[in-house]
């Protein structure tokens, strides 16, 4: 009897080429890899994260592990956020924890530093702190978040929040049993045209949004390959040994918000595909030819020029998403979205709108901005913009999570948000693996996207957290 190649991967637990587990994929169970044996477990929701309110925190005591380029920028962030204390810095190097604690001391705080081992962080975890941030490289994210809510915190955790699926599962378990908020910091969600678009959907301007498409193209060859870049070359050795969408979710996020994905309607399954490597082994052969150091880093199986994943939804729509590093073009996230009556497209900039066969003029898109811009903009967009950090949306980003906490309000991601838009990598890499076949898109929510409503935007509770320029 011919079996359903879906049925099949959930009964023998498949793991992808790399050696992570992809057997989970959503239900009332799950079997995963343990040795050469199977185990089910129940995936019964707990509890449900999604518009969760936390107790008020009328001081949002903060710890920080990792203080490379963004773990930096990050503290110099919420160090101008008032109702913040920043209590503890870590980072393998001492010298970055200097630097945090100078800049932090100068505005009042007293921070404890943690640098003396590989687990010093475990350490900051266990002080008695509200939220602890988490900017370190990719395969630490989903442990230090899961010990970090497991000892009572809040956590913001950098993209992706996670690497495989078993990983995505553990952040949701954890976050459901513990009642701890896990926010993967997705900035590109507080991008301005981003949020303009967001609300203007939410005002109907489009319609029925039925598709979209984002991506993560950015050349960056010259940073992956930088010894002074990345801290132990630890990106070029995760793009190196993986091939796949491995950073979906700066194109992913945006587009999901604006669709309601698990809030009114899910991923179904994904198909995905990479074209071959053309550039990232040559110039690892170029710089191996003149300095040792790269010789490693020859030869290796280097994710693809281009990836392109697409997603059909429960509800029949559909999601484009695209990942390059190597190629020589313009950035771009892409931003489109389809509706029933209109269309939007942030990039090539400028971002433009359309309810018909022409893009809007300039000035009918002055007209819309004025008109839709959302209130959060409105509120703390300027601050946000003489703050920075990309234009100026991270700013945004984390103002808004500390007024939230301070508020005891819910948080515009959550943690099905993280697992779920982290996954699109794992479930990619099978995909691409298998001759792009299609492979279920877990459901971390477990039906809870039917009743689930999506994230308030209104702003009218809350937002009285003073900034500090």
């Amino acid at each position: 009897m011919k079996q359903d190649r879906r049925d099949f991967i959930k009964l023998t637990g498949l793991g992808l080429a790399s050696g992570s587990s992809l057997s989970a994929f959503g239900g009332s169970a799950r079997t995963e890899n343990v040795g050469s044996g199977l185990r089910a477990q129940s995936s019964a929701q707990q509890f449900n994260m999604c518009n969760y309110a936390a107790p008020k925190l009328p001081t949002v005591r903060i710890g920080f592990i990792g203080l490379g380029n963004r773990g930096m920028a990050a503290v110099e962030r919420m160090n101008k956020i008032a109702g913040v204390e920043i209590k503890a810095l870590c980072d393998l190097r001492p010298e970055k924890v200097a630097e945090a604690t100078k800049m932090t001391e100068a505005t009042g705080h007293k921070p404890q530093g943690f640098h003396t081992s590989p687990d010093a962080w475990k350490k900051l975890c266990e002080l008695d702190l509200d939220l602890i941030y988490i900017v370190t490289p990719w395969a630490l994210h989903t442990p230090m978040a899961v010990f970090s809510m497991n000892h009572g915190k809040h956590v913001c955790v950098e993209v992706p929040a996670a690497k495989t699926i078993e990983e995505c599962w553990q952040l949701v378990e954890t976050s459901e049993k513990t009642k701890k908020h896990c926010m993967m910091t997705e900035n590109c969600c507080y991008d301005f045209s981003e949020l303009l678009t967001l609300n203007m959907a939410r005002q109907g301007f489009f319609g029925e949004i039925v598709h979209g498409e984002g991506a993560y193209i950015h050349n960056l060859q010259e940073y992956v390959f930088d010894k002074k870049r990345f801290y132990q070359m630890w990106e070029l050795k995760e793009i190196s040994q993986r091939t796949g969408n491995l950073y979906p979710t700066h194109g992913l996020g945006p587009i999901c918000q604006v669709m309601n994905i698990n809030r009114g309607d899910a991923m179904d399954y994904l198909v995905s595909m990479s074209s071959n490597d053309f550039i990232m082994n040559e110039t690892a052969k170029n710089l191996a030819a003149k300095d040792d150091f790269f010789k490693p880093f020859v030869n290796k199986p280097y994710n693809g020029m281009m990836n392109t994943s697409t997603i059909k939804t429960k509800k029949g729509k559909t999601i484009m998403v695209q990942f390059d590093i190597a190629s020589p073009r313009p950035y771009s996230r892409i931003q489109m979205i389809s509706g029933t009556k209109g269309s939007a497209l942030k990039y090539p900039e400028p971002a433009r709108y359309s309810q018909g066969h022409e893009w809007l003029s300039p000035e009918a898109y002055k007209e819309i901005e004025a008109k839709y811009t959302p209130p959060i903009v409105k509120k703390i967009g300027e601050m946000a913009k003489k703050v920075g950090g990309h234009g100026g949306m991270d700013f945004l980003m984390d103002w808004r999570t500390i007024d939230c906490l301070r508020n005891g309000l819910p948080l515009d991601q959550d943690v099905y948000d993280a697992a779920l838009w982290s996954s699109i990598s794992p479930l990619s890499e099978w995909s691409v693996a298998h001759r792009s076949n299609s492979i279920d898109v877990p459901d971390f929510t477990r039906g809870a996207w039917k009743t689930n409503v999506p994230v308030d935007i209104s702003m009218e509770k809350g937002g009285n957290t003073e900034v500090k320029l």
